[in-house]
């Protein structure tokens, strides 16, 4: 080899070196980057990035039955059954999987209290700040990319268990939470999370559902990607009009019977209720208990 030549492969080899390593601190720089893009696939992991069209949704117009009380045998003539992330999958129906994705579970204070404080939300005085309604459940802090980042990671693996399970959706409830966190929340801190929970369930080819919260417009699709929605009471709060609006027929309803304001049967006769209406009893009791209320359109 000439002196040329050597100067040549000496050069070229150092700078593959250079590029090399500043691939490195690309990628460390990347990984060490909090923003609101879905987080980098992990070694192993068999989470992929994908979009709503590799989904399948539930058969809308068909009945459902909403089990989140406890999991029971389901009737025959039903197709489409919700139950909680802590339970298996009902057989043979579309199984949505409920996930709590704004807020901390019943019983869950260690994880986020103790191991994760800063994630939860605080007043002034640093008091965690609960939902009224339920006052075991905390609320959590998505007030800045690297919260949501940290809570997507923590509740993304409740998702991927969902899948892991043979759940074909999820639902993520509590999207509401920024209208009982004292200003502290806001929807585009909520929806920006919402987003990487809906990246995490198209990448186990899970739908994932929007539950409630029908001041968001077409936001909810258009921002957070959901596939569909799942409503508490639109008929009893005349918000069914505003979920059909952005998902047409994709919309579950269900109904409760301390509330509702006529007869179940003309809920049924309504043009205005969803295809898929549903009447429960509140606490959602198992079928068995005295409380057990079900029926459906």
């Amino acid at each position: 080899m000439s002196d040329m030549q050597a100067r040549i492969s000496t050069a070229l080899a150092a700078g593959a070196a250079t590029i090399a390593i500043l691939g490195l601190l690309a990628a460390c720089t990347a990984d060490a980057r909090e923003d609101d893009q879905a987080s980098p696939t992990p070694t192993g992991s068999t989470y992929l990035v994908a979009t709503s069209d590799t989904v399948t949704l539930p058969p809308f117009g068909e009945p459902a039955d909403y089990q989140l009380g406890g999991s029971y045998d389901i009737d025959a003539d039903v197709k489409i059954v919700t139950r909680d992330s802590t339970s298996e999958p009902a057989e043979g129906v579309y199984s949505i999987c409920y996930v709590n994705g704004f807020q901390s579970q019943p019983g869950d204070d260690e994880r986020w209290v103790v191991d994760n404080p800063d994630l939860v939300l605080r007043d002034d005085d640093g008091t965690a700040i609960i939902d009224p309604n339920w006052p075991d459940e905390f609320i959590l802090d998505t007030s800045t990319p690297e919260k949501r980042q940290r809570i997507s990671r923590m509740i993304g693996a409740s998702i991927e268990a969902c899948a892991d399970q043979g759940f074909d959706a999820v639902e993520i409830d509590n999207l509401d939470t920024y209208s009982r966190s004292e200003g502290r929340l806001s929807i585009d801190d909520n929806l920006a999370l919402a987003k990487l929970f809906a990246d995490r369930a198209h990448g186990r080819a899970m739908a994932i559902g929007q539950k409630n919260s029908a001041e968001l417009g077409d936001r909810g699709r258009s921002a957070a990607n959901f596939d569909f929605a799942v409503t508490e009471e639109c008929f009893r709060f005349e918000e069914c009009g505003a979920y059909a609006d952005v998902y047409g027929t994709a919309v579950i309803d269900i109904e409760y019977t301390d509330d509702l304001p006529v007869p179940f049967d003309e809920v049924c006769a309504s043009d205005d209720r969803p295809a898929t209406t549903i009447l429960r009893d509140r606490d959602l009791v198992a079928k068995g208990e005295p409380e057990h209320v079900f029926e459906h359109c």
